[in-house]
Formats: structure tokens, sequence, C-alpha cells
């Protein structure tokens, strides 16, 4: 029987794995393998939290692959070379994976795949991460979309699942060894991730039961309480989406399952959020400059502030004095995760309050969240700060205390992530510096006062947002 060789990235499971289905149909012994090379990744390499997410979930592929009689083999090096090596030690004739779209491994993965080629081997790449490849959908003029209504409304015409496929029930022994998962160093010695896993199962198992877990519960009224942080009103999948756990046409297939006239509003409310996960690997593909550069151009000339280190650790430790920003904060820092209305929050803060320059914000995200993705990391970051596609307007500056008061009421989620501001009363949680008395009474530790001042802040914001205008009128 021929040998193919699975190269695993970002697809780590075993059902509706469009590469591991097409080596089973065309009959090979199939030999799995992950290759750790965080250095062609660029200057995106997987962040500390992303790691501790990795180790967890390729021991939970290993032991389905095992439970079929198979496994994962681990490897670390260049990628090319590393895939040479094991096709002489195979004989492999075959390689396949599944596609990923960053800027780094874009050009890396074309050029191995014309190596490969070159020397023989049929090389497959398939999709295995999106429900619409990147350059499907364009405009009449054929042109990108950077607005997202217009883009989704586009899919929506084009809407058709792939059909499941479902895991092999038994896969060749292949005999090659690799490296043990320790040796990789992907999981903290320090063990500060322990807090995320009172929060998390990775692995394909894990996502499916999350996916379970939300259509049984928060997807009923999920188009209201979405937004509201101190509950579960979400899927919780990103992380699984991310690592590829789950084919996001599998979760969506699970949600038109329960299409009902009572449903179909929260239905199409969270397949429009899935719509936005690949509105930014469109944006990501069609414009590669837009982790470190705005996509709007005018803002190149905007005077961002420099916040000292001592602030930007106040703003990443939750110590900024904003009971909202520093929940979300707090939360990040203990879960790997933050709820999506929070991130807005805590985004707009620093981009707008401190005028710090978005990748301070996205680079801190990049490191600490479990589910930092290149594509959703940075449309999220521009989308705040006023420089990306279909962005916020600059000068719409969220106020932390009203949102905190529309989303947070009863400041349950400030309580939970900020303990000690629990004692005092209900408006006091909001903005606890209009309170002196009480917040040097209860929460002595607390700092006295916003590390920004929210008026003073804004009225910065809008006033070196005005000077950009008018400098851009002129040019």
């Amino acid at each position: 029987m021929s040998v193919a060789l699975l190269w695993f990235r970002r697809d780590l499971r075993l059902q509706d794995n469009p590469a591991l289905q097409a080596a089973l149909d065309a009959g090979h012994t199939v030999v799995p393998v992950y290759i750790h090379a965080p250095a062609e990744e660029g200057e995106w390499a997987p962040g500390a939290a992303s790691n501790a997410w990795l180790h967890r979930s390729l021991a939970a592929l290993d032991a389905d692959l095992r439970a079929r009689g198979s496994s994962l083999v681990l490897a670390e090096g260049g990628s090319q070379q590393v895939l040479e090596q094991l096709i002489a030690q195979t004989g492999a004739e075959a390689v396949y994976w599944n596609r990923k779209y960053e800027p780094a491994t874009q050009p890396r993965d074309a050029a191995i795949k014309k190596a490969l080629q070159e020397q023989g081997l049929l090389v497959q790449s398939c999709n295995g991460s999106l429900l619409f490849e990147p350059w499907e959908l364009a405009t009449q003029q054929g042109n990108p979309y950077k607005v997202f209504t217009p883009f989704w409304r586009t899919a929506l015409t084009r809407w058709r699942l792939p059909a499941p496929q479902a895991a092999p029930k038994r896969m060749v022994a292949h005999g090659v060894d690799g490296l043990a998962l320790d040796t990789l160093a992907l999981a903290p010695s320090l063990g500060w991730d322990a807090g995320f896993w009172e929060h998390w199962q990775p692995g394909e198992a894990g996502a499916h039961e999350a996916i379970t877990v939300f259509v049984d519960g928060a997807l009923n009224g999920y188009r209201q309480q979405r937004d509201l942080p101190d509950r579960v009103g979400t899927s919780l999948l990103s992380p699984h989406l991310h690592f590829g756990e789950i084919a996001p046409w599998a979760a969506a297939h699970a949600l038109e399952a329960e299409r009902s006239a009572g449903r179909n509003a929260d239905i199409d409310a969270w397949l429009r959020e899935l719509g936005w996960r690949e509105f930014g690997y469109h944006l990501l593909h069609h414009f590669p400059q837009t982790p470190t550069r705005n996509l709007n151009p005018r803002f190149d000339t905007f005077k961002w502030a420099s916040p000292s280190k001592a602030q930007l650790q106040a703003w990443q430790r939750g110590r900024t004095g904003v009971p909202i920003v520093d929940a979300g904060l707090r939360e990040l820092w203990h879960t790997g995760y933050m709820h999506n209305r929070v991130r807005m929050i805590v985004a707009s803060y620093l981009c707008k309050h401190m005028r710090a320059h978005w990748l301070e914000g996205a680079r801190w995200f990049w490191d600490t969240l479990v589910d930092a993705d290149l594509a959703n990391n940075t449309m999220g970051w521009q989308w705040v700060a006023g420089t990306g596609a279909d962005a916020a307007p600059y000068f719409r500056v969220f106020n932390p205390v009203t949102q905190s008061e529309k989303f947070d009421p009863q400041a349950r989620y400030i309580s939970r992530w900020v303990p000690e501001l629990a004692a005092l009363p209900l408006k006091a949680r909001f903005a606890p510096w209009q309170h002196p008395q009480l917040l040097a009474e209860h929460a002595p530790d607390y700092p006295r006062s916003p590390l920004v001042d929210l008026a003073a802040g804004r009225d910065a914001a809008l006033a070196a947002y005005r000077h950009t205008s008018t400098t851009s009128a002129e040019s």
C-alpha cells in the first residue's frame, strides 16, 4: 500500500477533515505529522496562551489517532526539511494538508508544494478552515470587499455547506516515531495557565461538547444575550475554530438542524458572527500588510500617544481604575479569553482614551488569548481603532461607564473579576472614583482614579482625529 504524509497545522481534528479524507480516499497508509516551526510564522509566531492550548490539543489528537491504530508524529525544524526527511524514511508518494492563509505561511506552503512536486510527489492542499476561500467572493467590479454587509449578503447567496464527513473508525499503523510532546516545550513550565483549564477542554471532543452545550443552552436568546458578559451567552467556540478542532461548516450544520420559527433569529445572528470570521480571512488574504499597518492610510499620520511602560502594564494587568476594563483584562489573564463586548470596550479605552497605537493591544491579545487568530485579531483591533475595513469611526469613543451600566447592569461581571469592588453599592461599582470615601473604605488597594480621565482622554482623541482630518484634506 502506498504511503502519504498528512501534515496537520490548524486542523487538529479527524472528523470533517478534507485533507485526511482525500488521503484515505486515495487508498494511502496515512502518516499524520505535526511540525513545530514557529520561526516560519514571521513576526506572528504563536503566543504563550496559544502554545498552552496547542500542547493539549496535540495530546488529544494523538490520543484520538491511537484509538484508531495510528499516532501523531511530532517533529520540529524547517517544515520542508522535515517533510523531505519523512518522505525518505517512509517512501511516501504523496503529501496532503489543509490550507493556511497567513501572509508568512501562504508563500512558504507554495514553495514547499512546488519543491515536492518537482521531486515527483503528489501534493494536494484542501480547504479545511473556511466556508469560502478568500478569493471566491468579490464585488461586481472584481475587487475585494471592505464592508461586511455586502460581503455577507453575497456569501449567503452562495451558501452551500459541505456534506459532513465522519472520522475514520480505523487507520493503518505506520510505525514512524517522532518527538515526545514535552520536547516541543509548548506548555508553560510555571503553570500560569492552570486557570484556563477550569473553563476549556482543548481537542476535538471538547469542540463538539461546546457546540452541543451551546445548542442546548445559550443559543436560546443568543441575539440578545451575546452582548452580556455576566453570563454564558455565546458559543465559546472561537479557540476550537482557531485550532481547527471543529470545521466551521460542522458548527453551522449543528445550528441549521435546530431551525424553527422560534430559533431562526438566534441562529441567523450566530451564523452572521461566523461570517465575520470569514470576513477577517478575506481581509487578511487581500490586504496582507494589515497585521502591522493601517488598512486606511489616512491614519498613517495620526498622532498616537506614547503611553509609558508603567501605563501599558497597568492596562495589561487590569489596573486602569476603570472597572469594566480591568474586569476584562483580568478575565483574559485568568482564562485566556475575554468576552467580545468587553474586548471592544477594553480596546477602545486603549486606542481612544490612552491613544495608544492599536498594535500595542493586538500584540498583547496575541500573546494572551487562546483564540489568538491573526485574521480576526487584526480585524478587531483595526475596527475599534477606526483604521480598518468597515471600521467604527474613530470619533466613536466608547464610554466604559455607560457601556458597563448597559451590558453589565448588576455589575456581576465586574464583581466577579474585580472582587475588591463587590462590597461597594451597585452604582459605585461602575465608576468608583466618583465615590472616593466608599472606595477608600472598601477597596483601599484599587486605583483612586482612572489611568486616563474619561473626558480628558476623549477630548484629546477627538482633537488628534481633527488634526488628522485637516492634514488629510490639505494633502
